[in-house]
């Protein structure tokens, strides 16, 4: 009995250890019998890039067309930072003063060739038409008059008051009065109804006048500078008397919308999506910029922006990626044009 109870909390944890190792198995069981879960999705993984802020219309380099001897600047009318509209006048260059003469002479021309046209067209004046009428008048009575003594004299010819040099002459003063009179209503004609030769010969004339005056028009045009947009002037390249780099006279751009030009490697340009939100970070502001991808270029290139790691590849190869930024970063980043930034796009759909 001693032993018995001495044994009896022995056999009470053996029996607990057994009921324990039960429930594991038939937990163990009712585990196998469920059916397996998929594992969690993997988060779409994002692309960073580095990037450089740019005007959604770009930066225009404005620059005229010139000679072998260049262009100069002979009046700037505007500032830097100045806001301007299209087809405001910005700048003039020397050369204009000496194209205005040219088209001041080319549409003289052109006025007098219209000048030409417009009397050919409208005939004589009414003196010279009355004038005429007038002559072609005294034409016909002369030659009437003429006729009837030509007649005449054909009728005395025959008789002794009649003689053939008599005849002769009132004969051939017949005939000079009705070529008088022929000539008169020709002139008559002529100043009524002018020649269609003469008309497309001055038509032809007006056509060259017309088309000088618009070369010379344009020619003048070239020597003005004009904002092509609504905008800011970024930067003046020439001043006043300076000749005109190859660069252009000065750069303008539409700030109301910002853009960030990312340049993504090539091999990251999978999970890049039209319409992905992406975060920029500018250095030097705490606050960052929410922005979506606009476009996706077309052409592969080498990198136009290095990064300060320097084990990055210099030449690696890249697509440019432009994201339009948030309406409230346009006032912070407005002066901010080819500030290099950071640029973190969503991965996944947007």
């Amino acid at each position: 009995m001693t032993r018995l109870r001495n044994a009896a909390p022995w056999l009470a944890v053996a029996a607990g250890v057994l009921l324990l190792a039960a429930t594991l198995l038939a937990g163990q069981a009712a585990l196998n019998d469920a059916p397996a879960q998929a594992p969690p999705a993997p988060a779409p993984i994002g692309v960073g890039a580095l990037g450089r802020i740019e005007p959604a219309s770009r930066v225009l380099s404005l620059a005229t067309a010139s000679g072998p001897e260049g262009a100069r600047i002979g009046r700037l009318l505007v500032q830097e930072g100045e806001r301007v509209t299209a087809g405001q006048l910005l700048a003039e260059f020397h050369d204009l003063p000496k194209k205005q003469a040219a088209l001041d002479q080319a549409e003289a021309n052109q006025a007098l060739a219209q000048a030409r046209l417009a009397r050919l067209q409208a005939a004589g004046r009414d003196t010279e038409v009355a004038a005429a009428r007038a002559g072609v008048a005294a034409a016909g009575a002369a030659q009437e008059a003429a006729a009837r003594e030509a007649a005449r004299a054909e009728r005395l010819r025959a008789t002794p008051a009649g003689n053939e040099a008599t005849f002769d002459r009132t004969r051939f003063a017949a005939a000079q009065t009705a070529a008088e009179r022929a000539r008169a209503e020709a002139e008559l004609r002529a100043l009524l109804d002018p020649r269609a030769e003469d008309v497309a010969v001055s038509q032809a004339e007006l056509r060259v006048a017309t088309a000088a005056a618009a070369a010379a028009r344009a020619d003048r045009d070239m020597a003005r500078l004009v904002a092509p947009i609504d905008g800011t002037v970024l930067r003046i390249l020439a001043r006043l008397g300076e000749k005109v780099p190859d660069a252009g006279a000065m750069e303008l751009a539409d700030l109301s919308t910002l853009q960030v030009v990312a340049e993504v490697y090539e091999t990251d340009l999978p999970r890049v999506r039209q319409g992905a939100r992406a975060v920029v970070t500018v250095p030097g502001e705490a606050q960052k910029f929410d922005a979506r991808v606009a476009t996706i270029g077309w052409t592969v290139r080498r990198n136009a922006i290095a990064g300060t790691d320097p084990l990055t590849a210099i030449d690696a190869r890249v697509v440019e990626v432009r994201l339009t930024l948030d309406a409230a970063a346009v006032p912070v980043l407005a002066r901010r044009t080819n500030m290099q930034v950071q640029v973190a796009i969503a991965g996944g759909p947007p």
